[in-house]
């Protein structure tokens, strides 16, 4: 029996970079979170300790910086294309990698009505995603969000369970329903219109929890899916992963109060994790697109 390397890859974690665009006095700012990763011929380091083809993390960090000054930004899809296609290209034996950003959002603090120029407010802890991979000559897109907080004050069911001797959970036919959510989706090419596509994602997703009548956390998933692939066939399948952020209706008999669904105890933990993918079925699968990516 032997022993050998199976499939790894070296990077530099959690850049933080925010870049401030001063051409006009409206600045505009990108505040990310940055992390490469890159594959090939790295046997060597790993089996005797050769670093000849080993481009050392803290040069990726400083190549972060530097493609952030000596061009815009722009979206971070594009902005991570740009960078696995340079330390494919350039650095020796790297034959893959892989770039993922994450973007704060930051809102113009208004004054007197209108936004400011140069002052912003953070409201959310929402963030839009990409996961880029260069494989050789490829590259696959996969986009997304996380941290999104969302919540139906009404039209959401829970019935009709398998019950056992451990079940306490009442049926309802009324209850709140909320989740944070994280969702990915690959594209099948790279001639996308990103910020039109996320924006439009996003709305169409919202828009199909708002108005699903749910029956089941699972199926406000699937249609939150549905309704973005339908509406965009340049997504392959859509991945979501949505913990139930449970209200529990507060008992208030003790004090001769009737509670109509009115007040709620908001629990953190433990809570009920509900993931899926949604996708198109004429379609190949991606692995590398995914690659120690979490599954959904």
């Amino acid at each position: 029996m032997g022993i050998v390397m199976g499939p790894n890859q070296y990077g530099k974690a959690e850049v933080r970079i925010v870049s401030v665009n001063r051409d006009t006095p409206r600045h505009t700012i990108k505040d990310l979170n940055v992390s490469s990763s890159l594959r090939g011929d790295l046997d060597g380091a790993h089996l005797t300790g050769d670093n000849s083809k080993v481009l050392p993390t803290d040069t990726q960090k400083n190549t972060v910086y530097a493609f952030a000054k000596e061009a815009p930004i722009g979206e971070i899809e594009d902005f991570a294309l740009r960078l696995g296609r340079h330390f494919v290209g350039t650095a020796d034996g790297i034959t893959g990698a892989r770039i993922l950003i994450d973007e704060y959002s930051w809102e113009r603090i208004p004054v007197g009505g209108t936004g400011h120029d140069h002052s912003f407010a953070r409201s959310t802890d929402e963030k839009r995603t990409t996961a880029v991979t260069i494989d050789g000559d490829q590259a696959h897109v996969v986009s997304g969000l996380k941290d999104l907080i969302v919540l139906k004050s009404t039209g959401s069911e829970f019935w009709g369970y398998p019950k056992d001797k451990y079940t306490t959970l009442a049926e309802t036919n009324d209850r709140i329903l909320a989740t944070a959510v994280t969702a990915r989706w690959r594209y099948l090419h790279t001639d996308v219109d990103w910020g039109k596509s996320f924006e439009s994602i996003r709305a169409t997703m919202l828009e199909a929890f708002a108005t699903t009548h749910s029956l089941a956390l699972q199926q406000s998933l699937y249609e939150m899916g549905k309704a973005a692939m339908e509406k965009h066939p340049e997504v392959a399948e859509v991945r979501l992963s949505l913990p139930n952020k449970h209200h529990f209706l507060v008992d208030l008999e003790y004090c001769g109060l009737e509670n109509n669904n009115e007040v709620f105890f908001a629990a953190d933990r433990p809570y009920g994790l509900i993931e899926g993918v949604v996708k198109r079925d004429d379609v190949d699968e991606a692995p590398q697109a995914w690659y120690s990516l979490p599954q959904f």
